[in-house]
């Protein structure tokens, strides 16, 4: 059994806007005498945009007409009907998941794009959709190593360090090629970001809107920034200065670096690789004539990281995609499968932007536990009073027996009571594989009469969502996105 999937990536960044189309292959590898296991077994990208500027209405908007107009566009290039995708994610990211109709724009684009297109944002999904885009999950597999990859758009550089080829941890910094944007006429500097305009006002800089830019005055500001790049990939100390160029989410005090601390206590790193559209600059060797020529200051960032001890200190390896990456990663490696052994007594799907309640392993331990657990935790989803759809999800027994398969029913369907008295969807995540038998567990003590969706093999955390695809595989299995829908201010 083989089955093709088409999926589409498409990344509205602070710079650039850009899509692709990519074929998933997924296959049963399993022998015909066992338990199906289906896994993508190839990916191949068949088509891929022209590179745009990303439209704005304003310093605070986004352009959703232009937007919308450049995708339409390149559907019809590509031949590719919007009915026929099975799966990607629409990626808004950097400084333009801050824009004041972000929310918007990408829940209409998420609708044009297909049944199951979804739309996401959020630093730390970014960080890791970024790395493996630019291959850095591939070369830490095969070489048994740390690599960390540095995604330097024009808003934010998202960084994603692995280890053996599995995540270990992410981070995201306010360094870009457009936190400074310049006249290319006049050579004037026309913007600045706030992170920009305080740290001029720490180092006392004579820099302002007006200002001629040159190398020289511009300077001050590309040390600070490669300096708070090589603190983060912990090369060089921290200071007090490196918490301001931290990205935080909303409302968010933490000025901890977690992705600096990982890589200071379990997981030295050896290796770099950059991807985004400054790190052509990095890998570049050919001189560039203006050094403003795209009216921001992403080429000079790009050459002093490129001198850096980033680059001296650090084994530099060839990123698969730079200014591609995270297109070419939201197009391939946003989607999983669920295990195979899995119960859905009614097919409902797609099913989309399914909040997750995500249960503690202390939280599982017994039934009274996990009932407490989800009546307490379900009060979070709660808009005036009502309740709305969440999946429960936990990670389970690795070889549960049959008393503990039952314990854990009982306590899911106690503590999920409020949700079947309001009709709501029951949908149970467990990252291990036991969902077959819980499932069928439950429907059991549901007399039949509740219908059940239970899948396995899917990692969540709480603030995660979830969209579930129509079964593929001759039913065996369902495409799962976990996404995030964190936007920064």
């Amino acid at each position: 059994m083989r089955e093709e999937l088409l999926s589409v990536g498409i990344d509205i960044g602070t710079s650039t806007t850009q899509l692709v189309f990519s074929k998933l292959m997924i296959e049963n590898i399993a022998s015909n005498f066992s338990v199906p296991k289906v896994e993508i077994v190839d990916k191949e990208i068949i088509y891929r945009s022209e590179i745009y500027f990303t439209p704005l209405r304003s310093p605070t908007e986004i352009d959703g007409t232009k937007v919308r107009e450049i995708i339409e566009g390149e559907y019809k290039k590509a031949g590719i009907e919007k009915a026929k995708i099975n799966t990607g994610a629409v990626i808004i990211t950097g400084e333009t998941a801050r824009k004041e109709n972000a929310k918007e724009v990408l829940t209409t684009l998420s609708g044009f794009a297909g049944d199951f297109v979804v739309a996401t944002a959020g630093p730390d999904l970014e960080s890791i959709i970024a790395g493996k885009g630019a291959g850095a999950h591939v070369y830490s597999k095969e070489g048994h190593t740390g690599v960390v990859n540095i995604d330097i758009g024009g808003g934010t550089s998202n960084l994603a360090l692995f280890n053996h080829g599995e995540v270990k941890d992410t981070g995201c910094l306010d360094v870009g090629g457009r936190l400074i944007k310049i006249d290319k006429n006049s050579g004037q500097i026309t913007y600045l970001s706030e992170k920009m305009k305080e740290l001029i006002k720490r180092k006392n800089l004579s820099l302002s809107v007006g200002t001629i830019a040159r190398k020289e005055n511009i300077q001050p500001i590309l040390d600070a920034m490669v300096y708070a790049l090589m603190q983060s990939v912990g090369i060089r100390p921290m200071n007090d200065e490196f918490s301001l160029f931290i990205t935080r989410k909303e409302g968010e005090q933490e000025t901890k670096f977690t992705c600096n601390e990982t890589i200071k206590k379990s997981c030295p790193v050896t290796s770099i690789t950059f991807s985004g559209g400054v790190a052509d600059y990095i890998y570049g060797e050919e001189e560039v004539a203006d050094e403003f020529a795209y009216g921001d200051i992403g080429i000079l960032l790009g050459q002093a990281i490129k001198e850096s001890p980033l680059c001296k200190e650090l084994t530099v390896l060839k990123s698969v995609e730079t200014i591609r990456a995270t297109v070419v990663g939201a197009g391939t490696h946003t989607m999983e499968i669920s295990g195979s052994t899995i119960t859905y007594t009614k097919d409902t799907f797609p099913i989309k932007n399914l909040p997750i309640l995500k249960l503690s392993k202390e939280e599982e331990e017994s039934a009274k536990s996990l009932e407490q657990a989800i009546e307490t935790k379900l009060n979070w989803f709660k808009l005036e009073g009502k309740l709305q759809k969440v999946a429960i999800a936990f990670e389970g027994g690795k070889t549960p027996s049959f008393v503990q398969v039952t314990e854990y029913a009982k306590g899911l369907l106690a503590g999920m009571k409020e949700l079947m008295e309001q009709e709501l969807p029951f949908i149970i995540l467990v990252e291990n594989d036991m969902a077959k038998v819980l499932g069928q567990t439950l429907y059991r003590m549901l007399e039949y009469k509740k219908d059940i969706v239970c899948l396995d093999s899917i990692h969540v955390e709480n603030g995660d969502y979830v969209d579930i695809g129509k079964p593929v595989a001759e039913g065996t299995v369902l495409p799962v996105v976990v996404k995030t829908l964190v936007f920064n201010k």
